[in-house]
Order: C-alpha cells, then sequence, then structure tokens
C-alpha cells in the first residue's frame, strides 16, 4: 500500500488521466495520498456545437473532485489541441515548475508508446522533467500499439465505479466510444484476471526508484 505520498498525474487533455487511472487515483486518495492532477488543454477547438468553449475545463474539475481530490491539487492549461509538438519547452518548463512546488514521490504520464502526438509529447518531456522520480505509464489501448503491463494496481469494485462515475461528468463526450461503461469495467476485469484479482490497472513501468 503507498500511503502519505504526493502523486502526480499528468494529462495530455481533460479526461485522459481518469481514463488511464482514474481507479488507482480513487485508492490513492482514499489510502492517504494527495493526488494532483494537471490537464495541458481543454480542448477548446474540440468541443461539440451547443456547448461553451471552457466546458471541458468544468467537466475535468467536476470528474477530478468525484475521484476525490481536493480543488487546489485540480489544474488545467489550455495548449492547443494536436499542437503541442510546437510548444515543447513551454510544456517542460510548466512541468519543471510544477515538481519544484508539489514535489511529487510518483508521477504518472501516457505510455511512451503511445502513439497521440500530444500524448508523445507529455510522455517524453515528463521523462525529462523527472527523470530522478518514480514514473509509470498508463494505458490507452486505442492509442497504443504496445503496451507493456508490468505493474498492477489492484482495484476494488468502489474504486471502477467511481472512475466511471467521474467519467460520466464529461456530457460533451458522450460520443466516444472508449467511455463506454462497459469497456471500462471489461478492461479492469481483464488487468485483474492477469494476476488472479477481480480488478486493476496496468501500467508501464518507465522508471521506479526505491
Amino acid at each position: 500500500m503507498i500511503t502519505n505520498k504526493n502523486i502526480l498525474v499528468f494529462a495530455p487533455h481533460t479526461d485522459d488521466g481518469e481514463l488511464g487511472c482514474g481507479g488507482s487515483i480513487a485508492k490513492f486518495i482514499e489510502d492517504g495520498n494527495r493526488v494532483m492532477c494537471v490537464a495541458f488543454s481543454i480542448a477548446e477547438d474540440s468541443v461539440p456545437a451547443g456547448f461553451p468553449k471552457d466546458a471541458l475545463a468544468v467537466e475535468f474539475t467536476q470528474a477530478m473532485l468525484t475521484l476525490g481530490l481536493q480543488k487546489e491539487d485540480i489544474q488545467y492549461h489550455t495548449f492547443q489541441v494536436r499542437h503541442f509538438p510546437e510548444h515543447r519547452q513551454a510544456i517542460l518548463q510548466k512541468m519543471i515548475e510544477i515538481r519544484n512546488s508539489y514535489n511529487p514521490d510518483l508521477v504518472f504520464i501516457p505510455s511512451l508508446h503511445d502513439i497521440h502526438q500530444d500524448h508523445q509529447v507529455i510522455a517524453n518531456e515528463g521523462l525529462r522533467a523527472f527523470k530522478k522520480i518514480s514514473i509509470l505509464g498508463y494505458e490507452m489501448p486505442w492509442n497504443n500499439i504496445v503496451f507493456e503491463t508490468r505493474c498492477f494496481i489492484t482495484l476494488q469494485k468502489h474504486h471502477v465505479q467511481k472512475k466511471i462515475d467521474a467519467l460520466h461528468c464529461y456530457k460533451t463526450q458522450v460520443h466516444r466510444t472508449y467511455l463506454n461503461d462497459d469497456f471500462i469495467w471489461g478492461l479492469a476485469k481483464t488487468r485483474g484476471t492477469q494476476f488472479e484479482h477481480e480488478f486493476a490497472e496496468a501500467f508501464e513501468v518507465i522508471r521506479w526508484i526505491l
């Protein structure tokens, strides 16, 4: 059990953190850890017609509150979606500022094998900024050509349900196939079955420091 630690989750876009490690976030907070989640884009260019441009910022905040984060540990930025490669240095600088102010013990970033251009930037700059800290890469099957399930975090049913409840906050994203409840339950069940546990989330071990 991980307790009394500062845990940091980097999400390229709102909903990535919940999808990649929402159950683990809920478990970490329940176990007495502090969790901060930072989304680097609220994807204003991708908000469906009929919603305000800042809709994803509101939904992200509500989702993180649902998982149990404190409001001061919820942070988002407005880098333009699908243009992160043009802003690598600014993103790296923001990560370093967060590192120095928050002093995390464990960092979650997208998998280094994630093929989305924005996710690649967060993964690569995250590794650069946090190379002296333990780092786990989270899974997004629709973006991963390969994914090494080297680390598992066991979950109980209520952790998975909290993850789903958080994802339900994204009213603008209901058309996404990966926000389907059955998919979330199925993946959690699959990862748990790999080591004879009921539910789990799997992670790529990028750097582990004891």
